[in-house]
């Protein structure tokens, strides 16, 4: 996955404006206790990201 294709997929789930402030506020477990920003900054590929916000947030299997 394109970064741009998760970036698009974070702003279609959790707005333009929201997505940014979840992806650098927001830590979780899924990430090991990062930030969507501090994983994909550590090498985390797009689409595992994408794969833990959608656990975490309990995205519909529809928008994944």
């Amino acid at each position: 996955m394109r970064l741009t294709d998760f970036w698009r997929r974070m702003a279609d789930h959790f707005g333009a404006a929201y997505a940014d402030s979840f992806a650098r506020d927001h830590v979780m477990s899924e990430l090991g206790g990062r930030t969507v920003h501090q994983a994909l900054d550590a090498g985390w590929e797009a689409k595992d990201v994408w794969r833990a916000v959608c656990r975490a947030m309990e995205i519909p299997a529809d928008k994944r």
